[in-house]
């Protein structure tokens, strides 16, 4: 039989000294292996566990929940969110009203690499957009995640290092193993006609897409914010307010229909 994989999360209640040495002498006697074990805040701990029945977890969840130094606070499959936790220490901020946006501050630039790797790795279509306000370390990120997950990347319009509208892509860069990158504010408000029909080809591709400024790209294009699987917000600090007050007007094209960062 395979063997499963579980993540528990607890609260600790009165912590003293062997609490964790107890918990893991349980782990032990039911035969269920610790992977991970990590802080996710100052007061609670994850663990990624593996064993081959599910009755080993059902035991273990009927017995953590007898223990007054510990409230069980999550025992489930595994999430990304949850392994990212564990490995980083810390929980991805999750909107409360809409599930599907994901905030972090530029300090957890590492964490947010991450987490996008992860979903440049599954397959298939998928649309995801990115707020910030300028220099605050978005296409960076974008570039360093399809690295994390060795994948190619691919501008259709960006503002990098100098401005890059693309007309055209050659054959092999249709690939649906790429992630395609535009500037919603670019493509918009300076891309031609021809331009925004390439976006549309790409938007059809079963591929990754991410799309920067995703608010002002559907203001002017027939996308609406729930075609959008993820939306990832990233900010200088906390209270940041983001904005497009001040978008900056492009200063340089590259009107070859080819951009420097297509390797």
């Amino acid at each position: 039989m395979a063997k499963l994989e579980w993540y528990l999360e607890y609260e600790i209640q009165v912590n003293r000294p062997g609490l964790l040495g107890d918990i893991s002498s349980l782990l032990g006697m039911l035969s269920i292996n610790i992977i991970t074990i990590n802080g996710v805040d100052t007061s609670r701990r994850g663990l990624l566990l593996k064993c081959r029945h599910i009755d080993q977890i059902k035991r273990l969840e009927s017995i953590l929940n007898t223990m007054e130094t510990i409230k069980v606070t999550k025992l489930r499959e595994p999430r990304l969110r949850d392994r990212l936790a564990v490995r980083h220490g810390r929980y991805i901020q999750r909107d409360a009203d809409d599930k599907k946006t994901f905030r972090f501050e530029r300090a957890e630039l590492g964490l947010l690499v991450d987490f996008m790797a992860e979903l440049f790795k599954q397959d298939g279509h998928k649309l995801i957009g990115i707020r910030g306000m300028p220099r605050v370390g978005k296409t960076e990120s974008i570039v360093a995640s399809s690295v994390c997950a060795s994948k190619r990347w691919l501008f259709l319009s960006s503002t990098l290092l100098k401005q890059t509208i693309r007309s055209q892509l050659i054959a092999d860069e249709y690939s649906t193993e790429n992630v395609f990158i535009l500037d919603g504010i670019v493509s918009t408000r300076r891309g031609s006609e021809r331009h925004l029909q390439l976006v549309s080809e790409i938007m059809r591709l079963s591929a990754t897409k991410v799309v920067e400024h995703p608010d002002i790209f559907v203001q002017n294009t027939e996308y609406t914010m729930d075609d959008f699987d993820y939306i990832i917000e990233l900010r200088n600090k906390p209270d940041e307010v983001i904005t497009y007050e001040h978008a900056e007007e492009p200063q340089m094209f590259d009107h070859s229909g080819f951009s420097g960062f297509d390797f």
